[in-house]
């Protein structure tokens, strides 16, 4: 080596300057998840102990020759069960944010595993914030010619102002040509 430059360095690797593959790496990617509260111990704990109250209750009024109010903790431990069942199942769902130099990439997959994709360039596209005093940042989204795409929307408000941070210097970074 004449020059005494590192063999990574990017202008030993293309005469130009510009390592060419570095226009398809990221810039900023983020896998964005719901906050999930109760994991799957958990959820059996709430189930047990929910299902243990009910049960010594109704046997109380079963006793006390109410049987029917029995039957209504029973449907009452079933819609807890439901609700936390399909609470989980709407954790499974994320998003993948990506901004390259060529193009901003946001990728939605619900919980079914259905994935919806939007693509922008990243010189036309400007992130929208809503923001309250109270409350932070309310919701988050591209924009670009015309659409709008929300982004991090099962984020918390203090979570999202993160996210917004990252996605602000990002797209300065590739409209600045970095």
């Amino acid at each position: 080596m004449a020059s005494g430059k590192a063999p990574d360095d990017a202008t030993e690797r293309h005469p130009y300057g510009r390592d060419p593959d570095a226009i398809e790496r990221p810039v900023f990617a983020a896998t964005i998840r719901p906050h999930c509260s109760l994991s799957r111990l958990g959820f059996r704990v709430v189930m047990a102990a929910c299902g243990g109250v009910a049960l010594v209750t109704g046997f109380a009024f079963l006793q006390m020759g109410m049987w029917p109010v029995t039957g209504f903790f029973g449907l009452d431990i079933a819609a807890l069960w439901l609700a936390l069942t399909l609470n989980a199942r709407r954790g499974r769902s994320f998003e993948e944010v990506v901004i390259s130099q060529i193009e901003v990439l946001v990728a939605r997959v619900s919980h079914r595993g259905e994935r919806a994709e939007w693509r922008f360039n990243p010189l036309w596209t400007r992130l929208h914030k809503v923001e309250d005093d109270e409350y932070g940042l309310l919701s988050l989204s591209f924009v670009s010619r015309g659409q709008r795409v929300l982004v991090a929307r099962d984020a918390s408000p203090a979570e999202r102002q993160t996210v917004a941070e990252g996605l602000t210097r990002a797209l300065a970074e590739v409209k600045k040509g970095c």
